[in-house]
């Protein structure tokens, strides 16, 4: 039997996945996959290399630096979370992700990108996360916000784009067992959005301004359908039990600790029947 984890984006509201899989951590939840968008693939690198509570550290840790992210970064590199300091200096130097653990996990780990050519997602595998660190970037370069990341000959942007919930990705690679982490509450469903912006900004990619402007009408059509299916039984999702009062690049130590916590919380309150799930 093979088990899949599907880990919903939402930059800050990632963090109440790494408080859920931490608790997965503690208790050993096996997995062979994992499919991450954005936030999702950030904090989620943590569940194979073993590093509970890293995620939450890291960012109480250098939230409130400007040369962390904000709008200096962005106005000076282009990227509101930076470069050289968020993506570089923090896992390879101030708070060391365990690169080794990682590779010697045995879990597949995909990264969600969206190709700003052809506007569709792309599931980029990662082996190494220094190695990779660009496609890293990639999955959570934020439209608008963040400048366009090559990688292997192609430009891309985050993968919330074009894929915002890979639940239909994890059931083609053959998963016996999903396992989805949402970032939004029951009964959420995405507005459409203007527009007008993607237009001029992205006026070159048609195909890119496309995904922007359709990214709900996906978004709700994949929930409609993980929600047929958790019905069924067919997979497991964990969400947050109430709405997360955050925003996404949130620098309040207590806000960041709160959705961090709730993540602990709903995973406890929901650890008895997820494991009936998986044994089922």
């Amino acid at each position: 039997m093979k088990i899949g984890f599907v880990l919903e984006g939402g930059a800050m509201r990632g963090l109440y996945t790494a408080g859920v899989l931490d608790i997965f951590m503690d208790h050993e939840i096996p997995v062979d996959g994992m499919i991450g968008v954005s936030a999702g693939t950030l904090f989620g690198v943590n569940y194979p290399s073993r590093q509970r509570g890293r995620a939450l550290r890291y960012n109480l840790e250098h939230a409130k630096k400007s040369q962390y992210m904000g709008i200096r970064s962005l106005i000076t590199t282009g990227n509101i979370i930076n470069k050289d300091y968020a993506y570089y200096k923090v896992p390879m130097e101030l708070d060391v992700f365990d690169d080794e653990a990682f590779q010697k996990s045995g879990i597949d780990f995909y990264a969600t990108v969206t190709n700003v050519e052809t506007g569709e997602a792309e599931y980029i595998k990662l082996d190494s996360v220094f190695r990779q660190m660009e496609v890293i970037r990639a999955t959570s370069a934020m439209p608008f916000l963040s400048e366009m990341i090559e990688w292997d000959g192609q430009k891309y942007l985050d993968g919330c784009i074009a894929d915002s919930v890979p639940l239909q990705k994890c059931m083609e690679m053959g998963y016996d067992k999903i396992v989805v982490i949402l970032t939004r509450p029951a009964g959420y469903r995405k507005s459409a959005s203007n527009g007008k912006m993607a237009k001029r900004y992205y006026k070159d990619y048609p195909n890119l301004v496309e995904g922007i402007c359709n990214r709900h009408l996906e978004y709700n059509s994949t929930l409609d359908l993980l929600e047929e299916l958790e019905e069924q039984g067919k997979i497991f999702v964990i969400r947050p039990s109430q709405e997360l009062y955050i925003h996404r690049i949130e620098r309040n130590a207590k806000r960041l600790t709160a959705v961090y916590d709730q993540g602990i919380k709903d995973a406890q309150d929901q650890m008895e029947t997820l494991q009936k799930y998986l044994e089922r």
